[in-house]
């Protein structure tokens, strides 16, 4: 009967996003199903709740009509199974994972003194994020984290590209806690470090009595109240460190210690990473941070400038963060490097000045392109009606070239996610975003495909 589930579970998965699938769908396992009874496993009661609203009624139709049976669902809590099980196992052994397995260590070995401040970096708080339409959710997410640390999100996974600030909401998380509870143990390390410290423990031998191995493994799994960790990606491949952090993350979740992590993809795209781990990592929460749009980017550049005590003419800022389409980071070098020129050369910071700065590192974008031109270009190469292209059609032949005039009208002209959904049909921003993403990832993939963006690209430069 099993099997049944997992044939429902499979026929509604072509209509779930792959985020809510790997996010949502995927951790609850079906454990029984006798006399019309499912039994279900789930990481803790909010996936329980969310499953139980989005996917379980479209499931059990599916079920019933397989069946003509009418079932009832009951659920086992992971969290709760461990809080309530004894961490011991037969003739004394623990089970894998659990803390007792995990977290033994030799009383000759000292934890670090207590309450000790983080080591974050004061420019990393909430008070100085920009939030925009691509990281808004990443942002609540890590407030709520660090309003209830342990209790919500645990773990919470924020992904996304380089410079958009990962790090920033990861140190913010810190900074909140330890200011709301200064006799926490935050811990924020880098996925590297960790790495580094574990290779460093299996080879050399403490004395005393114990080992490097054991003082490693107090420092991450008994010491920490909260665990930052930056750039998760880099256990990939690496089979022994994915085991120890496998572990410490056991033995941290069960004592409900709060884990936040940031990596550069989501958990199911991250090669040479352990099935085992990217299930654990969707326990809690993912949440993406996007490239900021062009407002977003704007305010960045004055934020960044009003902390560095920079006088910025509006102009200025409009004309950086137009030009700088990628990321935080760069956006903030753009402005340094234009500030610097104008200090040294002792010249008035105006918009000639910031043009002559970054003429080498902006991106040539085709002068007075608007998005009417990119749509008229796309729907001619498709050959399909303007009208469709700008309309709420969502089959393929028009949903395809859509998403192409989207992604090319976000590239080539400065408009931001909301202006260019608004000139199709009202479309959400979310929308926008998603369908650049998909354009970007096949201009990646498929050769037929970026060929067709870039001819398409080369005739709106040229005209």
């Amino acid at each position: 009967m099993i099997e049944l589930w997992g044939e429902a579970v499979r026929s509604i998965e072509p209509m779930v996003k792959p985020l809510h699938r790997s996010m949502w769908l995927k951790p609850i396992e079906c454990v029984s199903i006798e006399d019309g009874r499912i039994r279900l496993r789930a990481p803790n009661r909010y996936h329980k709740e969310w499953f139980e609203d989005h996917f379980l009624p479209s499931i059990l139709k599916d079920l019933q009509g397989r069946t003509q049976t009418t079932f009832t669902v009951e659920f086992v809590i992971e969290e709760d199974a461990a809080a309530a099980t004894p961490k011991t196992g037969p003739a004394g052994l623990a089970p894998e994972g659990s803390p007792a397995s995990v977290a033994t260590r030799s009383p000759t070995v000292e934890l670090p003194s207590r309450a000790k401040p983080p080591n974050l970096l004061t420019r990393y708080a909430f008070e100085k994020f920009v939030v925009g339409p691509t990281n808004r959710f990443a942002h609540s997410a890590a407030l709520s984290v660090a309003e209830s640390p342990g209790e919500k999100y645990n773990p919470l996974f924020i992904y996304g590209g380089v410079g958009v600030g990962k790090t920033h909401l990861l140190q913010a998380i810190g900074h909140e806690i330890y200011r709301q509870h200064p006799e926490w143990n935050v811990v924020f390390v880098t996925c590297e470090r960790f790495v580094t410290d574990f290779i460093s423990s299996l080879m050399n031998r403490g004395g005393g009595g114990g080992s490097q191995m054991e003082e490693f493994r107090a420092r991450y799994r008994e010491f920490p109240d909260v665990l930052l960790i930056d750039d998760i990606q880099f256990l990939s491949n690496k089979d022994s460190s994915q085991d120890e952090f496998f572990h410490t993350f056991n033995a941290l979740h069960y004592a409900h210690k709060q884990i936040v992590m940031t990596c550069d993809k989501l958990p199911s795209e991250v090669a040479g990473l352990e099935d085992r781990l990217r299930s654990r990592f969707t326990w809690g929460l993912i949440a993406e941070v996007g490239t900021p749009d062009m407002e977003t980017r704007v305010a960045i550049v004055k934020r960044k400038a009003e902390l560095d005590r920079i006088e910025l003419p509006d102009d200025v800022a409009l004309f950086i963060g137009t030009a700088i389409k990628t990321n935080v980071r760069d956006l903030e070098g753009a402005l340094a490097r234009v500030s610097a020129r104008a200090s040294f050369e002792s010249r008035p910071l105006t918009l000639e000045l910031a043009q002559d700065a970054l003429k080498n590192i902006v991106a040539s974008s085709p002068v007075g392109l608007t998005i009417e031109a990119v749509q008229r270009e796309v729907a001619t190469y498709f050959s399909i009606k303007l009208a469709d292209l700008k309309g709420p059609k969502r089959h393929r032949a028009v949903a395809h070239p859509r998403a192409v005039a989207m992604y090319l009208a976000r590239k080539l002209t400065s408009m931001s996610y909301p202006e260019i959904g608004s000139r199709f049909g009202g479309k959400d921003h979310s929308t926008v975003i998603s369908a650049v993403r998909k354009i970007e990832r096949l201009v990646k993939e498929d050769p037929a495909q970026r060929s067709i963006v870039n001819t398409l690209e080369s005739h709106l430069r040229d005209d």
